[in-house]
Formats: structure tokens, sequence, C-alpha cells
């Protein structure tokens, strides 16, 4: 039987909360884990890679496993990832073959650069052989959906079929977008609430200093976060900005009270996914699910069916960020380091706190709305998001020199410098990206394929 069979059945609501809850822990564990995707493209000719053959993405796999001695999963009997059993971290597929780290938990963000350092030599070793690149952009510049290749996932197929039920750009969602994700933790209840509303309310801010897809379908835009503008048009059931966070008594309750009724897009037994999509987890708990009546819930499905909750921060047994665009190495690690500074430090959390603390629901949701066209620019209470994110950078740096954790000499706040240079410059990388498109590149977007390579 599967894990999700194994697993013990939920017998109350109790157990629904306890999946969230365990994740707390003492700050001498606090850790912080990266997850980042990268497109992967050919070279000469462009195009994207297929899943198939000697050169796809099933012989990087392949060429990974032999050169890390990970361990390989399956669906189906494809391989689709890999498995690091001692640090507990990982590479995954996404929808349009997107190579994702999901990196394991660390101390410092200086172990965590080692960590992202040591599986992009991995990549490149094993990809430049097979002709595969990869691309650090936050939304593929080129080609459309139909144009890249599907990954042998079960749960991607049901996901598809959903997503063009349900919003205009989930497979773009799915296909042809990238991100980076900073994974914290929490002590207990309380503290997970307060760092999850300061999270959501700044996670806005973060999406506008992190903006880098400006092109799709081979041009401009006119956004800077074109995939910040696809989450707005995906799925609005599961996705957003979490009002009721702000609201008096909310903690692991009111959360899973969000997520029962957020609904479900499958069930896995026996290793097979069911398509479940747009059923209720309320119903499945009551056994009264129409494609498996009888059977209840078990806490392993009840923990992937969170993991199919898509808002701008995502509480699971630790704190996912979710706002960035993929980005280059230095801002992979610069999205760990602003929320590690903010977070795991009293100081700037009560800081961060006192700062959003009277925005409004519609002051947060028109920053999120606005700034995937307008990111560091976007007007707000009288001055612009740039005035805001300087402000939250210069306490990341705060919490981050105060951790006094280094490495060769220096401190984890040198991690912030991409930020730094935005601001400095006052402009996004997105806008930077532009300026070589409308200047040096003379409209080659093909250009950036060498350029934002990572």
């Amino acid at each position: 039987m599967s894990g999700e069979e194994n697993a013990p059945l939920i017998e109350s609501r109790a157990d629904l909360l306890e999946v969230m809850a365990v994740g707390g822990k003492p700050k001498s564990e606090w850790r912080v884990g990266t997850e980042h995707e990268k497109h992967v493209y050919r070279k000469a000719p462009l195009a994207p890679v297929p899943y198939a053959g000697d050169d796809g993405v099933h012989a990087l796999l392949q060429g990974i496993e032999a050169r890390t001695g990970w361990h390989p999963f399956f669906d189906r009997g494809n391989p689709i990832g890999l498995r690091n059993l001692g640090a507990v971290g990982g590479i995954s597929l996404e929808p349009g073959g997107q190579f994702e780290l999901s990196g394991a938990p660390h101390l410092t963000i200086h172990d965590a650069a080692a960590e992202l350092d040591a599986h992009l030599e991995d990549c490149r070793v094993i990809g430049g052989p097979l002709n595969i690149h990869f691309l650090g952009l936050g939304v593929t510049p080129l080609w459309s959906v139909a144009e890249i290749a599907a990954m042998p996932k079960s749960r991607y197929g049901i996901m598809t079929r959903y997503m063009q039920e349900v919003g205009s750009l989930g497979t773009s969602m799915m296909y042809r977008s990238a991100t980076v994700q900073a994974n914290l933790d929490f002590s207990d209840e309380a503290d997970m609430v307060k760092k999850l509303r300061v999270s959501v309310a700044l996670q806005p801010i973060v999406t506008a200093l992190f903006a880098n897809s400006p092109f799709v379908d081979g041009k401009p835009s006119g956004y800077l976060s074109f995939r910040s503008h696809i989450w707005l048009n995906t799925d609005r059931a599961r996705t957003g900005m979490l009002p009721f966070a702000f609201e008096d008594g909310f903690g692991f309750d009111r959360y899973a009270e969000y997520a029962l009724d957020v609904p479900m897009y499958f069930v896995i037994r026996k290793g097979e996914y069911i398509n479940v999509a747009g059923e209720s987890f309320r119903a499945f708990m009551q056994g009264k699910l129409p494609q498996l009546p009888g059977v209840r819930p078990t806490v392993k499905d009840w923990e992937n069916h969170l993991s199919t909750l898509f808002p701008e921060v995502r509480l699971k047994q630790f704190l996912e960020q979710r706002g960035a665009d993929m980005g280059d190495r230095g801002h992979v690690l610069a999205l760990a380091a602003i929320w590690t500074g903010l977070l795991y430090d009293s100081e700037p959390l009560d800081a961060a706190w006192d700062l959003v603390s009277d925005w409004t629901e519609a002051e947060r949701q028109t920053l999120r709305n606005e700034v995937p066209r307008t990111a560091i620019h976007t007007p707000f209470r009288g001055g612009t998001v740039a005035d805001i994110a300087r402000l939250v950078v210069d306490l990341a740096g705060d919490g981050l020199r105060r951790r006094k954790h280094l490495a060769a000499g220096k401190d984890e706040t040198s991690f912030l410098d991409p930020l730094h240079e935005t601001l400095d410059l006052g402009k996004t990388q997105a806008e930077r990206w532009l300026d070589k498109y409308h200047g040096e590149w003379a409209g080659d977007l093909t250009r950036i394929f060498d350029e934002a390579e990572i």
C-alpha cells in the first residue's frame, strides 16, 4: 500500500490542526530552506526540452542520479525526481520541465549557498553535454504553453484539466512560470500568526523587489512580473492574500477551515492518482467522495491537500514565502536572506509588524494587484513601494547582523546585495532586461537566454 493508505486516519478536527502545529520548534532549531525552479531549454537551435530521449529531462535526471547518488522516485514507471535521503532535500519536475531543487533546511544562508552552488554545478556538468541549459527568469520569454512538453506526472494531468476550468492563466502558471521560495519555521501558534501576517502583508513588496518576468510570447508583456500577474488569474479558490489571517482569533483552526473549503485535486491510492478535482475535503472526511465511496482520509491525504493550496504565504509545518520570481543565484539567496532577517529576530519582526499592522485589507489587495505591473514604482500612501522596500531591506539587514553567522569573514547581510542594487538603481531586474531589449539587443529577445542562464 502507498503511504497515504498506511497513514493514520483523521479521527477529529484536532488531527487536522496537529499536522500544522507539529511544525513548532524552539528557536535553536529554526532553519531556512530554499526552493527554486529553473526553466530548461536547448541552444542552437533554441527550443524547449522534452522529457523523453537520450538528451531529454529523463536523461538529465539519470545523469544527476549517477553523479550524486540520490534516489529516484517514479510515477507509473517514469522517474520524475530524486530524493537526497540524508539531507531531506530533493529534485522534482514542474509541469513544463522546470527543474526544481527543494533544498534541505539549513542553519545559515551560507550553508544554503553552498548547497545551491553544488546543485548548479551538477546541472551544468550533466546538462551541458545533453544541450540542456537553465534559465533564471520568472516566465519563459518565448514559448507558448502549447509548445512546452508536459512532464509525465499524473497529478499534472488532473491539474491541467481543472485549471482550464477555473482561471484564464492557470496553465501558464504550470508550464511556463518559475519561482523561488524560502521556507521558515515558527515556535508555536502565536509565533506562526505574527510571522504569517507580516509575511502576507509584505509579500507584494518582495514581489516588487524580485520582479524578473517582463516578457511573454516573444515580446514585452506590459508587466514587470508577469509571473505574479499569472497568479491573479489562476484559481481564486486556492490563491491570494488570506485576508482572514488578520482577523481576531486567527490560528491553526481558521487556516484549516480555509483549507477545508478549497476544492481538492486528487487522492492517491495504491500509488495511483484518483481525480477528485472540485470535490470537498469535508465530504471526504464523511466518506462521501463519489469517486471513493465509504473511504475516509488519512493524515497523509490532508498533508497532500494542504500542498495544493497556493496562497501568497502557505502554512504547512513551516511557512512558505511564495511571492518571488526566479532569478539568478544572488536573488535565490537574497529571498532566503530577506525573510530570515525579518522573521528570525524579534526586533525586526516587531518593527515589521508595526509597519504593516494598520494597512487595510483594501490596501494590501491593491498592492497585490498593482505590483505585477509597476513593481517598486507602485504608489503607496504618498510614496512608492520602493520606500517601503528600503525600510524592509534595512530591517532584514539588522536581523541578519544580529545572527552573527560568519563565513570567510562575512555575515549574512551580503546576501541582500542584489536588493540594495535594485533600490540604488531604482530599477528592478525586469526593467534592466527591458532596457537591453530596447537598446543593445535591438529587439532580439533570444539574447536573454545567454544573459539569464543560471
